[in-house]
């Protein structure tokens, strides 16, 4: 069993390499039922890196990173959706977004390094409103 989770190609995309050594450890039935059962794991997975980060353990924060990433690929991959194409879509989108704050804060006359989060936050939100309407 563990050759087939070991001859899924390094050279994968690291999202698309998580989904397929998921999927084939699935096929032996090492699984969760349910995307909602995998999707624990990310708050655990997410106090583990939080107190890495707390520590100063760079490579200890590095190895808690890769394990949230991993548990969010499972539980992508359990709503039977390739992780790939959704963090592309989502990395497009905020683009999009991010290009309509700026040019709305320009319009404005300010500029984005001058505002703090707190504001840009609320052009964010104006912006997403719109990409909803």
């Amino acid at each position: 069993q563990s050759e087939a989770v070991k001859s899924v190609p390094k050279t994968f995309p690291a999202l698309m390499r998580a989904q397929k050594v998921q999927g084939r450890a699935s096929k032996v039935g090492f699984d969760w039922d349910t995307a909602q059962e995998a999707a624990v794991k990310l708050t655990e997975e997410r106090d583990e890196l939080f107190a890495a980060v707390a520590s100063s353990d760079k490579q200890a924060a590095i190895e808690e990173a890769g394990d949230l990433l991993f548990a969010a690929v499972n539980v992508i991959r359990k709503c039977g959706i390739d992780s790939e194409e959704a963090l592309g879509l989502a990395t497009d989108k905020f683009i999009d977004r991010f290009t309509k704050v700026e040019k709305q804060v320009e319009a404005d006359g300010k500029q984005m390094t001058d505002l703090p989060l707190a504001e840009l936050d609320k052009y964010w939100d104006a912006v997403k409103a719109d990409d909803h309407a």
